[in-house]
C-alpha cells in the first residue's frame, strides 16, 4: 500500500488534449487506447470540431462524457491551434499532452512521458517517437538493405533553426536526445510553459496548420527549457486520408498554398535572417525542384506551378506578419469563453489519492 501512495503522490497530474475533427470510428479507437492507460492521474479533453456525428459516435462520446471518462468540448470553428490553445486553457493538469485523433497507443504510454519530467527539471517538452505509415514506408523503399532503417544520433544539423526541418527524423530514430522541435500528433510540455511564459499556439498557421508545432517549439527556447526526444514515447499515427482538424486535401490548390505560408511564417517569426535564408533555399530545392528528400516530380511545368505557390505563399506570410503589427491572430481565442477558475492540481492529486487509498 505504502509503495501504491508514493507512486501517486509521485508521478505528475496529466492533461491528454484531442483535437478532432470529422473523425468517427478513429476517434472511438484513439480514445479507447487512451482510457486504457495504467497510469494513475490523468484526464481526456476533447476538443470536437465536428458539426454532426453518426449516431453511434454520438452516443459513444455522449456516455464517456456522462461518466466523466472524458471531458467533451463542442466548439463551432476548426482550427487546430485554435483547438489546442482552447484544451490548455480548459486543462487541469501539471502536464499538457497533445495526440491526434488518430493514434494508437500502446500500454504504458503515459507513463513514457512523465518520468522525463521527474528524471529531468530542465525538460520542459517531450517529443515521442511516431511510428507513421507513410514514412516508414517511404524508408523501406529506398532502404536497400535487408536490415531496418534506423537512425542513432540525429545530425548537427538538426539543431539548426534554418535546416533542421529536413534532418530531424522523429520517425527512424530509436536514442534519446535533445531535439528542436516535437511533432503535433505526440507531444507534451509542462504546464508553466503556456502559464509562466505565455507561450501558446499561434492561430494564424491555416489549414492543415503544418509548422505551427514548431513555432511553439522554437519559442519555447526562450523559456531556457529544452525539449526531449524520448523513443519509448511512441504511437503509431494511422494519417487517415479524410477528416482531422484540417481536412484538406494534400493535392489542393488551398493546401500548397498554406503550405508555403506556414513555412515562411514560422522563419519570419523566429529566425535570423541568415537562417530564413537557410531555410528558403532548402524549401525551393526540395519542395519546387523536387529533388530529395521530397523527391517530387522534375516536370518543367510542375516545378512551375510549385514555384508560384511558393511565391505567393511568401507574400501572404509577410502580409500575415505585417498584420500582427496591430493583430495577433488569435481569433478563437478571443472568441471563446472559459470559465475563469479551475481545480488546483496539488488538489487534483490530493482528491485522487484519497479515492484511490480509500478504495
Amino acid at each position: 500500500m505504502t509503495a501504491k501512495i508514493e507512486f501517486f503522490m509521485t508521478y505528475p497530474y496529466i492533461s491528454v488534449i484531442v483535437p478532432t475533427y470529422r473523425r468517427e470510428e478513429p476517434l472511438k479507437d484513439t480514445l479507447s487506447d487512451l482510457l486504457k492507460q495504467d497510469y494513475p492521474a490523468f484526464e481526456v479533453l476533447v476538443v470536437d470540431q465536428t458539426p454532426t456525428h453518426t449516431p453511434d459516435i454520438q452516443t459513444y462520446l455522449e456516455q464517456l462524457s456522462n461518466h466523466q471518462k472524458i471531458r467533451w468540448f463542442r466548439v463551432n470553428w476548426a482550427s487546430l491551434p485554435g483547438a489546442r490553445n482552447y484544451g490548455i486553457r480548459q486543462a487541469q493538469g501539471e502536464i499538457i499532452l497533445f495526440i491526434d485523433d488518430d493514434v494508437q497507443l500502446p500500454e504504458g504510454y503515459l507513463n513514457a512521458h512523465a518520468r522525463n519530467y521527474l528524471s529531468n527539471a530542465d525538460i520542459g517538452g517531450v517529443a515521442g517517437r511516431v511510428f507513421d505509415r507513410m514514412k516508414l514506408a517511404d524508408s523501406q523503399k529506398v532502404n536497400s538493405s535487408d536490415s531496418p532503417y534506423v537512425i542513432e544520433d540525429l545530425p548537427p544539423q538538426a539543431m539548426d533553426p534554418g535546416i533542421a526541418w529536413y534532418y530531424i527524423d522523429l520517425v527512424h530514430t530509436i536514442k534519446p536526445q535533445q531535439v528542436i522541435s516535437a511533432r503535433g500528433c505526440n507531444m507534451s510540455f509542462r504546464r508553466e510553459i503556456f502559464t509562466k511564459y505565455g507561450i501558446g499556439f499561434d492561430e494564424r498557421f491555416r489549414g492543415n496548420a503544418v509548422r505551427e508545432e514548431s513555432d511553439l517549439c522554437l519559442r519555447i527556447r526562450k523559456s531556457g527549457y529544452k525539449i526531449w526526444y524520448d523513443p519509448q514515447a511512441y504511437l503509431v499515427h494511422l494519417g487517415e486520408e479524410s477528416g482531422g482538424c484540417h481536412d484538406i486535401s494534400t493535392r489542393s490548390l488551398q493546401y500548397q498554398l498554406t503550405f508555403y505560408h506556414n513555412h515562411f511564417l514560422m522563419a519570419l517569426k523566429n529566425l535570423t535572417f541568415n537562417e530564413q535564408l537557410r531555410l528558403y533555399a532548402k524549401l525551393f530545392d526540395c519542395h519546387v525542384l523536387g529533388n530529395p528528400p521530397c523527391n517530387k516530380s522534375g516536370s518543367p511545368i510542375k516545378v512551375f506551378s510549385r514555384g508560384i505557390f511558393y511565391s505567393l505563399g511568401f507574400l501572404d506570410a509577410l502580409k500575415t506578419q505585417i498584420m500582427s503589427l496591430w493583430n495577433d491572430g488569435q481569433i478563437y481565442s478571443r472568441e471563446e469563453q472559459v470559465p475563469d477558475s479551475n481545480p488546483n492540481p496539488d488538489e487534483l492529486k490530493e482528491k485522487k489519492n484519497h479515492e484511490n487509498i480509500s478504495s
